[in-house]
């Protein structure tokens, strides 16, 4: 799929200038990264979560983005790790390939981990398969919007192996049973099984998605950047604490937030019957 038209795309990632692994494209507040390795199955090889990483982190710190959109070029969204990359090198020890493993599963963490914790709403929109670590990817998102033919599955099965690392993502998205037998299968799951155990937030036509996609964007960016900072924050600390612990992290988040300047803003402009100004536009 080509790039969205009639905007103009920027480039992220100086590994490759003339084919960037990222396309970033500003849209009013709202920020499209379209993974773009399609004729690889926009897999997540080392540049691609550095670009993806460096993109996301840049956005968290420009005012002019409230949300990001993570989309793809092509029929699949992402196929997860590079197997080529991940495989032995020619000289290369068992020891020297863990370790090189390793560093790429752990850079993959920060990655994902730069997505739950951007002050950013991230919102993936999924148009085709995403599997193993392309499926955390979309786990990570705050919310997701998938076409009605997306498919999603964690094949490590398959090829004699688990996937263990996108299990962590996956798990909090869904119950633990559907999780598992999505990884001990490793069987592909459509777009309506995705959305009836909480992977997906909605499935829908695939001429529609985009529209609905930056519809939902739009709306999440009119609404005042420093409570959605503070709720995301607060919402991904709470939630796997115990119950009373979250609900006294919860409660102070809530005093600090009502007391805003923002909050302040909001409650005369819902008096008043106006649109809101808040401060932090």
């Amino acid at each position: 799929m080509a790039r969205r038209s009639g905007k103009a795309a920027t480039t992220v990632a100086e590994q490759s200038p003339s084919s960037p692994y990222v396309l970033a494209e500003l849209s009013g507040h709202v920020l499209w990264l379209t993974l773009n390795r399609p004729d690889q199955r926009n897999p997540l090889s080392s540049q691609m979560i550095a670009a993806l990483a460096e993109a996301v982190s840049a956005a968290g710190d420009d005012s002019r983005v409230r949300v990001i959109v993570i989309a793809s070029t092509g029929p699949v969204f992402s196929a997860g790790h590079d197997l080529r990359e991940m495989g032995r090198r020619d000289g290369e020890t068992k020891k020297e390939r863990a370790a090189r493993v390793r560093g790429i599963l752990d850079d993959c963490a920060r990655m994902m981990l730069t997505i739950v914790h951007s002050p950013k709403a991230v919102i993936a929109c999924v148009e085709g398969v995403a599997t193993a670590a392309g499926c955390q990817l979309v786990s990570a998102c705050d919310l997701a919007l998938a076409s009605e033919q997306a498919r999603f599955c964690t094949p490590g099965v398959n090829i004699g192996t688990f996937c263990t690392t996108p299990l962590v993502g996956i798990g909090r998205n869904i119950h633990r049973k559907h999780a598992m037998e999505m990884a001990l299968t490793g069987e592909m799951m459509s777009a309506a099984d995705a959305v009836r155990f909480g992977l997906v937030n909605r499935a829908l036509p695939a001429d529609a998605l985009r529209a609905e996609v930056g519809a939902l964007a739009a709306k999440i960016a009119g609404k005042s950047a420093r409570a959605i900072r503070a709720g995301k924050e607060t919402f991904y600390r709470q939630v796997d604490m115990p119950l009373e612990q979250a609900f006294s992290y919860a409660t102070e988040a809530m005093v600090e937030g009502l007391l805003s300047s923002d909050a302040a803003e909001g409650t005369r402009a819902f008096l008043e019957k106006r649109s809101p100004q808040w401060g932090d536009a």
